[in-house]
């Protein structure tokens, strides 16, 4: 049995992607939700560090962002280590992408915060490319609360 190849995305949507994850890293960054909200689908299904399985991008809102975004600093993903897959019709690719932040121990002091994530994307109809399930989760060893107190910029 041959095992089909990986489906590596072409380099227009490779640079689509990236720039999609740029533009949302800087809303992480900002605490802005409001701009946040559309990148991804509204019904999304994702995996989290509060919960294990979230439906809705509101709950998802709700559960992960408020509890993650406005205790860390600095989140960025790590394009020049990211891999993008795409189905061959262009219409879903993957993101499956390193990431940085940093957190603050209970004392003010910093640490380093990395994870990984993987972002399943489907490109609509208007050429959007729009979020519909993602899995974040920090590296082994990092823990997992950090106690910064950013204002949230937008809801």
């Amino acid at each position: 049995m041959t095992n089909l190849p990986i489906p590596v995305a072409d380099a227009a949507t490779t640079a689509e992607i990236a720039d999609w994850l740029e533009r949302f890293a800087a809303c992480v960054r900002e605490v802005d939700f409001k701009s946040a909200y559309p990148f991804w689908h509204d019904d999304i299904v994702i995996f989290g560090t509060f919960q294990e399985l979230v439906r809705s991008r509101q709950a998802w809102t709700d559960t992960q962002w408020s509890n993650v975004w406005p205790r860390t600093k600095d989140f960025a993903f790590d394009i020049a280590n990211t891999e993008i897959l795409a189905s061959p019709d262009g219409k879903m690719a993957i993101a499956v992408t390193p990431w940085t932040s940093t957190g603050w121990n209970t004392d003010g002091s910093e640490f380093d915060r990395p994870g990984r994530a993987t972002i399943v994307l489907q490109k609509q109809p208007d050429g959007r490319w729009l979020g519909v399930h993602s899995h974040m989760s920090l590296g082994r060893g990092v823990p997992q609360d950090s106690h910064g107190k950013r204002p949230i910029k937008a809801r």
